[in-house]
């Protein structure tokens, strides 16, 4: 009785590393995976209403091939690029057999090798949702380092979305902004991500976005400037009260030449011709672009008009 026993446990273990061998083992087979679609195309819905099928001669170990062939009950919900799909009508949209091979890993599964697939384009249907295009406004609170300063504002990439949802609701929604991002004594550029912050009872296109921000190091020239005038008309003077001011240039670190040289303040004819009070504020020309910002003491200039006899 106990050889028997034996033996049997012999044969169960040989039968299993036989079954283990050969599941290890890859193997060819026609594998069919029902999907829905998942993406971003302007003005439609964000899922599609309808299924499609994708079936595919896939390469895969045995393992692989028999959880294939009990996984794919339910439809498998894919993210597609909308750049990827073709509107063939109306709310229907096709993605080619040769762009799915991008997506095999999210058809399949890992590990699954597709050779080449047996079914036609793949169609999906993409209802119209009611929608709007408004800002992205970040909310920041930012600090810098002594002697350092944003070259450029904030970009932000995507810097507008699409805002889906009913009418009633679009009609509140005028920006999006981010959540809060906090910056604290920077002194060297920044970029990153960060997340929307999704009114109540719409859908964004958009969940995040990417910010940037070149930050330098700066350094202040000051210099004693004329304040000009432009197109004046003949036969007409304008007096600039008072004609000099002293201008704060912020210039990139390090700097070797003085902006002033290169740079006029000017009042023009058209803005004091549209001034109520006959104060205008100076226009600027010729600013090199080493310089990052400017300020002008004082920033609000009396225009008083003389006119030659």
């Amino acid at each position: 009785m106990k050889r028997w026993v034996q033996f049997l446990l012999c044969l169960l273990l040989s039968a299993g590393f036989w079954i283990v061998l050969n599941l290890s083992q890859d193997y060819v087979a026609l594998v069919s995976v029902p999907l829905v679609a998942e993406s971003n195309i302007e003005g439609r819905a964000a899922l599609s209403t309808s299924e499609a099928t994708a079936t595919a001669q896939v390469s895969a170990s045995g393992f692989r091939q028999v959880v294939l062939s009990r996984r794919h009950k339910r439809p498998v919900q894919v993210v597609f690029a909308d750049t990827d799909f073709r509107q063939v009508r109306e709310d229907r949209y096709s993605i080619s057999n040769s762009i799915l091979y991008r997506y095999a890993s999210e058809i399949f599964g890992d590990g699954v090798t597709v050779e080449s697939f047996i079914s036609d384009d793949l169609e999906f249907d993409f209802p119209e949702e009611t929608y709007k295009k408004v800002p992205v406004r970040a909310v920041l609170s930012v600090s810098f380092d002594p002697q350092y300063m944003a070259r450029t504002p904030m970009s932000l990439q995507p810097d507008s979305v699409l805002v889906y949802g009913e009418p009633s609701h679009l009609s509140h929604v005028e920006q999006v902004l981010t959540k809060p991002l906090d910056l604290t004594e920077l002194r060297s550029s920044v970029h990153g991500k960060v997340q929307l912050d999704t009114p109540s009872g719409v859908r964004l296109s958009h969940h995040e976005t990417i910010y940037s921000m070149e930050v330098t190091r700066f350094v202040e020239v000051r210099a004693e400037v004329k304040i000009g005038t432009r197109n004046v008309p003949a036969r007409t003077d304008l007096a600039i009260l008072p004609s000099t001011a002293t201008a704060v240039f912020r210039c990139v670190f390090p700097t070797t030449v003085d902006p002033s040289l290169q740079t006029s303040f000017y009042i023009d004819w058209r803005d004091f011709t549209n001034s109520r009070s006959g104060r205008c504020v100076p226009r600027c020309e010729g600013l090199p672009s080493n310089v990052i910002d400017y300020t002008l003491t004082p920033e609000v200039f009396d225009c008083l008009v003389k006119t030659a006899e």
